[in-house]
């Protein structure tokens, strides 16, 4: 790992750097160092920063520990169906830079990329640096989006991302408000219900996975059976844009029924604030439960036709608990909600993330929304790459489990026009 004193302005030009240090942006490196590439990987912080940062205490994968592994590793250990916790998979990234001896540079953050006489120009907090090529690894999912009346709320309630949250004790007391039923907002919501919490739950049109399936966990199935190899541009044909991914929880399923069985008050969608400061919500909270159901429903037939078709000796479906379980709706069902009256202190917003490239001055690179514009992860600028982005290519992008395809193919790209 080079110091930073030794970043300096010169005519040294790298074959390639990496912009990001967690497990697309190392994946990456590996394959640039097997391949003879003198490169440079740019952390703003330490390994795996963001997700240091940006979950929260009690978080897990999503993965099951068989498929969290880095490119040239894999799982031998006696929990494969387990999940990793935050600080788990930190610690397996800072031990795949360790012994691949991945050239690091913590602490380094790039504040702007242009390209001139041939090369990329990278500005950085510790100097300048020139490469032929730049691996674009941030990710994608890394600055939170609210809704723009979001600060219209009471400046007396704490109000946090998904990002910000980090466990019931840290919030005041008091009812909070989860809005948004993906990912993050479901797992989130459990939580603070497993903390004795009131809590809200503003819904949202979100799919659900069960955790497991016919004996196995559902990511294996999914894996082997090709589920997660459909192309992006299918994705978006079927749902005409690209959907949030299934609520999957960590170590079981997770489903709006359950969480109204454990007394999260389940809301339709977040609409608007009315007069007086209350909150207007959607009358599609019934319409939101069965659009789970029946993706959950999709991916088991998914399953069980794959089951069928390849002759798997795989054991009969059992009934998943937080899948039969009754849901308790509100009654009369709640059209607002005054945050005030039921006694809401805080709100967590988990209404989802895109990307911060804004430090990129390269005209082409980026879309109206300020977004990559690429094809499988290859700009249309010669030398510019991104890796680690969610639904890139196919259903698997995104997920770590791609980068042992992904990373060897961007540097495949690069070694061939360098």
């Amino acid at each position: 790992m080079r110091s930073p004193q030794q970043m300096t302005d010169g005519g040294d030009v790298l074959d390639a750097v990496v912009i990001g240090a967690g497990w697309a942006g190392l994946g990456v490196s590996y394959w640039l160092a097997r391949r003879g590439l003198r490169h440079s990987v740019l952390e703003r912080g330490r390994i795996g920063e963001t997700w240091r940062t940006q979950r929260w205490d009690l978080f897990r994968m999503n993965t099951p520990n068989v498929q969290t592994v880095m490119p040239g590793d894999c799982y031998d250990g006696p929990d494969p169906d387990g999940a990793l916790t935050r600080d788990q998979f930190v610690t397996l990234l800072e031990d795949f830079a360790g012994r691949n001896a991945l050239p690091i540079e913590p602490d380094t953050a790039v504040s702007e990329l242009t390209h001139e006489n041939g090369a990329y120009r990278l500005t950085t907090s510790h100097g300048t640096l020139w490469a032929r090529n730049v691996i674009v690894a941030s990710g994608s999912l890394n600055c939170p989006v609210r809704p723009v009346w979001a600060a219209a709320l009471s400046p007396a309630l704490r109000q946090i991302d998904a990002s910000g949250y980090r466990s019931a004790a840290d919030l005041p007391d008091g009812a909070v408000l989860v809005v948004g039923s993906g990912q993050s907002g479901a797992q989130i919501a459990e939580e603070l219900a497993d903390a004795g919490r009131t809590v809200f739950l503003a819904t949202s049109r979100v799919g659900r996975l069960p955790r497991r399936y016919r004996g196995r966990d559902i990511m294996v199935w999914l894996l082997e059976s090709g589920f997660l190899d459909v192309r992006r541009e299918e994705v978006i044909r079927l749902a005409g844009r690209i959907p949030p991914r299934g609520v999957l929880g960590s170590t079981h399923t997770i489903s709006l029924q359950a969480l109204s069985a454990q007394g999260v008050v389940l809301l339709g969608r977040l609409t608007g604030i009315e007069d007086g400061g209350s909150l207007s919500l959607a009358d599609d909270l019934e319409a939101n439960v069965r659009f789970a159901d029946e993706a959950s429903e999709n991916v088991k037939r998914h399953v069980d036709d794959y089951i069928s078709r390849m002759g798997i000796d795989a054991p009969v479906a059992e009934p998943d608990p937080a899948e039969t379980v009754a849901m308790r709706q509100p009654n009369p069902t709640i059209g607002s909600l005054d945050l005030s009256r039921s006694g809401v202190t805080s709100v967590v917003w988990c209404t989802g993330f895109k990307g911060d490239f804004s430090w990129m001055r390269l005209p082409g690179a980026l879309d109206s929304a300020g977004q990559p514009v690429h094809a499988d992860g290859v700009a249309a600028l010669p030398g510019l790459y991104f890796a680690g982005l969610d639904f890139a290519s196919t259903r698997k992008s995104g997920i770590i489990l791609v980068i042992a395809e992904e990373a060897p193919r961007l540097v495949e790209h690069i070694a061939g026009h360098s």
